[in-house]
């Protein structure tokens, strides 16, 4: 592209074929008296003869790149930069016995509810058709059962969090087996609170985050049933730090079927088992930090869900768009690997060789 003020002195261009035309064939044509030519034009020339034309189409070549760099190309390169305040997101999935249920269903086939979780948890993180993902966001992962395990620290590197929730399986040791509510949203509010509240980059340096808020989203089939915080308290922990709790109840409503071991065959079989969800602390726990429970009974509402908490918490993204130039008249540029010198550079060096020839291999003898 050129300075827009400049361009019109492209049209000196058109001067150029005046020039060649000038040079070339309108020259008045001399002659001489002589016997005879015929031995004359069985001669070859030679080289210089040949080459006669390239002293005047070097200075052509000059003065077309002066013209250029009078009308000032610039070459602009589009720089984008993304500010964002992005959310500190802490996922808490529940790993306990009773989430073997297959209670939910994955394309045509029943699963358990800790797949059915992965499945939309990846999505709510890495994005897909309904969800746009969480890019700019710092997300955490702890599972818990008796105990709380953190699986990812709160981090940018989404594709290495989704990674580490497919590993999770549902408790099979009666020991680890348990619902240790209470302490897992603990672990899950000192993940949050020791952030480092200073502005984050990504690999691209092309993302400045600042944490705007800090949300904890739970999901769980059960209640209270381990550890050493209540759940009630933990939550009052959570408003004191500004710390948003979204709960989820997992799990059809009534009943659910459940792979038991059958005493006498020894084989797996499902049993209808009751469904028992404290949606009451859940609900609580949740109200008290400003956040809201909702119940899944299925993979589409799980993902319905997701949606919901996606359109609540929303980064605000901001994106500055300025073009650098760099004038090609006087400065090297890059075309992919190739280094271009500058016009007027290449101007005064066709200038130069066209002189040199002039004065040597091509020069004219004058009486």
């Amino acid at each position: 592209m050129f300075y827009t003020n400049s361009i019109w002195f492209l049209l000196l261009l058109f001067l150029i074929p005046l020039a060649i035309w000038r040079l070339y064939w309108n020259k008045q044509e001399t002659s001489i008296s002589f016997s005879s030519i015929r031995n004359a034009t069985s001669i070859s020339p030679s080289w210089r003869q040949r080459l006669r034309w390239l002293p005047h189409a070097l200075k052509i070549m000059a003065v077309a790149c002066i013209i250029f760099a009078i009308a000032r190309p610039q070459q602009g390169r589009k720089q984008t930069i993304t500010n964002t305040e992005g959310i500190a997101i802490e996922m808490i999935v529940d790993r306990s016995s009773s989430m073997q249920a297959l209670d939910f269903e994955l394309e045509g086939r029943a699963v358990d509810r800790l797949t059915a979780i992965k499945n939309v948890a990846e999505k709510f993180v890495l994005g897909n058709d309904e969800l746009d993902g969480r890019f700019s966001d710092l997300v955490g992962l702890l599972t818990f059962a008796g105990y709380v395990d953190s699986l990812a620290p709160p981090t940018l590197d989404h594709s290495y969090l989704t990674s580490q929730l497919q590993t999770a399986e549902i408790v099979d040791s009666p020991n680890e087996d348990g619902t240790a509510i209470g302490d897992a949203i603990g672990l899950a509010i000192e993940k949050l609170t020791n952030l480092n509240l200073q502005p984050m980059k990504d690999s691209s340096d092309k993302l400045d985050s600042e944490i705007k808020s800090k949300v904890i989203i739970l999901l769980t089939d059960g209640e209270n049933t381990a550890g050493d915080l209540e759940p009630l308290d933990a939550a009052d922990l959570a408003n004191t730090l500004g710390i948003k709790i979204y709960t989820v109840g997992v799990g059809t409503k009534g009943t659910a079927p459940v792979p038991v071991l059958d005493p006498f065959s020894n084989r797996r079989v499902l049993q209808m088992m009751p469904v028992n969800i404290d949606e009451e602390t859940l609900t609580q726990v949740a109200e008290k930090t400003g956040g809201k429970y909702f119940r899944a009974t299925s993979s589409e509402s799980l993902e319905k869900i997701y949606e919901e908490i996606d359109m609540l918490e929303k980064t605000d993204v901001e994106a500055s768009h300025y073009v650098d130039y760099r004038e090609m008249a006087t400065e090297t540029v890059h075309f992919g690997a190739i280094p271009i010198p500058p016009i007027t550079l290449l101007a005064l060096i066709l200038l130069a060789i066209a002189t040199l020839l002039s004065k040597t291999a091509f020069r004219t003898a004058t009486a």
